[in-house]
Formats: C-alpha cells, sequence, structure tokens
C-alpha cells in the first residue's frame, strides 16, 4: 500500500511510519520544512514538503494521487493559539479530507483527541483545540466518498508502548503512551472494516492486533 500521512514529522506520525515502512508500505509524509526531511527518510518515509495552512486543493490532491490511503496526523501542537487550533486542527484537517477524495483515496483516517466537540464550551486555547477537532471529524464523517475512521486517544504519553489498549467507541478518560497510538493506527489502516467508526483509545489489557478486529467485527 502507499500510505500518505499529514504532519509526517509529528511524534506519532514518525512511529508510525517506522511502522508501515517495517510492513513493506510505500509511505510518504507531509511536512512544511525541508530540513525535517532527514528525520522521515531515517524513518523509512518519503518527504513531501507542503504547508497545509496555505496550499490550495489542487496542490495537496495532487500529492495524494495514487496512494490507497491518507492518515491526518497533524496538528498545531502545544503552545500554539488559537487562530492555529483552526487553521491546523480544523481547517487543515478538511482541506486533506476534501483532498483525499478528490484523488480518490477512500482510505482516510483522522488522528483526532478525546473531548473534541464542535460544541465545546470554554475561552482557552485547549477550549479552541477541542472545537476545531470536533468541527474537523463532523465534517470528515459526512463525506461519503470517505472510507473513514476517526480515532481519540486519551492523554498521550512517551512511556514505552506496551501493546495493550482498550479501544472502543467510548473507554472513559485515560492515558496512551504514543507508541501504542501509532501501532493501532497501523492497524486501522490495515483494517478497512473500521470504516465509519468513531473510536476512543486508552492502555487496556488487549492486544493492538485484536482490539482492531474486534471493534471492526461489532
Amino acid at each position: 500500500m502507499r500510505i500518505v500521512i499529514a504532519g509526517g514529522h509529528g511524534q506519532i506520525a514518525l512511529r508510525l511510519e517506522r511502522l508501515l515502512a517495517g510492513r513493506g508500505n510505500e509511505v510518504a509524509g507531509i511536512i512544511r520544512r525541508a530540513e525535517q526531511g532527514d528525520d522521515l527518510r531515517e524513518a523509512g518515509a518519503e518527504p513531501i514538503v507542503c504547508d497545509l495552512e496555505t496550499a490550495t486543493l489542487d496542490e495537496v490532491s495532487g500529492h495524494l494521487e495514487g496512494a490507497d490511503a491518507a492518515v491526518f496526523a497533524a496538528g498545531a501542537g502545544p503552545g500554539s493559539s488559537v487562530s492555529r487550533k483552526d487553521t491546523v486542527d480544523r481547517a487543515a484537517a478538511v482541506l486533506f479530507a476534501d483532498a483525499a477524495e478528490q484523488a480518490g483515496v477512500r482510505r482516510y483516517i483522522v488522528v483526532s483527541s478525546m473531548g473534541a466537540d464542535p460544541a465545546h464550551h470554554g475561552d482557552g486555547v485547549f477550549d479552541a483545540y477541542l472545537r476545531a477537532k470536533g468541527e474537523a471529524d463532523a465534517y470528515v464523517s459526512g463525506r461519503t466518498a470517505l472510507d473513514w475512521t476517526i480515532l481519540r486517544p486519551g492523554s498521550l504519553t512517551d512511556d514505552p508502548g506496551t501493546g495493550l489498549v482498550r479501544l472502543e467507541a467510548s473507554t472513559g478518560r485515560g492515558s496512551i503512551p504514543r507508541d501504542d497510538v501509532a501501532a493501532v493506527l497501523a492497524e486501522l489502516v490495515e483494517t478497512p472494516a473500521t470504516a465509519g467508526l468513531t473510536l476512543e483509545l486508552i492502555s487496556g489489557s488487549t492486544p493492538v492486533s485484536v482490539a482492531a478486529k474486534s471493534v471492526a467485527g461489532n
């Protein structure tokens, strides 16, 4: 498979690129700065320099031509402003979904956040983040031309992955190592039966591959 990942230099994305490339997939990551390219190459991914905040639909669609799956793992990141939560976490996600649809890429995975809700109240930056993620999720879930799956991890940690997770429509609050988020994403890319599902993810007791197959069968 050829898989294109938006936000290709992110902490989860780099882990995902290594996993997918290690399984023999052709992986590309969209990055904002050319100097990030060596990190992607080291992970086994092809770097594509494209700023999703300023790119056109045709430009992004061109980068997705020939892909079998697309993963939106971009984010404005800690310390960013309310306005960038909108331009990256919402608008870039919408653009990437539109580009995937235009390029004919059906399999589409979104890395969202637990608590994402377009109606979330509050004036803080994190409140704006949850609203932006919620609005993007709502948009993606309405695209009938995409076989979408939305993944909403709990609090992210840098602890070593355990390979044991809880993946359900609703898990309750909890934390999850980035290693395990990447492992679940790799499974979801290759589990098209999870299309149309919005899933929460925290650490648990079920092996990643079993968890993905189990939720696909429900």
